[in-house]
């Protein structure tokens, strides 16, 4: 079996990382929804406080997999949280256990860091994610339901009376 190194992405890998973020996009049945450029990923890993932070799953040069996530806060524990946003392996090399391996790294960071959870959303058709998460001891969330406020609706929201903030 190759060898499979993880570490955390720099700027340069940003092709590979908007490669994977592609193929996640394709997986998940909205191939033509990705924006982002990889111009844009490595100028936000570069600044000062990046918006996020990914672990790659590394096969020699060939990112195989990745991990992006940044901090959540838990109101009612007073302490971050960790933030999955997006866990992929490329088609090919799933069942290899990188994304166990990267989960696990996750946790590492979310102990290292003093953060109180490790969180993420899947899609509810996403069955063999739903099995595999729960096998590593995940919960489902049942009684939450995600609500988004983005585009037009963002910016009409925006525009809305301001109250006074004091």
């Amino acid at each position: 079996m190759p060898r499979v190194d993880l570490r955390f992405a720099e700027p340069d890998d940003a092709p590979q990382i908007l490669a994977l973020i592609e193929a996640l996009a394709v997986y998940e049945r909205e191939p033509d929804a990705v924006e982002v450029g990889a111009a844009t990923l490595a100028e936000q890993l570069r600044s000062e406080r990046p918006p996020f932070e990914c672990v790659l799953a590394v096969d020699g040069a060939d990112a195989i997999g990745f991990a992006l996530f940044f901090q959540s806060y838990s109101t009612w524990r007073g302490r971050p949280g960790l933030w999955l946003e997006d866990l992929f392996v490329i088609e090919e090399r799933r069942g290899e256990g990188v994304g166990k391996r990267l989960l696990s790294r996750l946790a590492a960071i979310a102990i290292e860091r003093d953060y109180a959870r490790l969180e993420w959303w899947v899609l509810d058709w996403n069955e063999p994610a739903i099995r595999f998460y729960e096998s590593l001891g995940s919960e489902a969330m049942g009684e939450w339901t995600t609500h988004r406020v983005e585009g037009e609706a963002l910016s009409a929201l925006a525009r809305q009376p301001k109250a006074a903030v004091t």
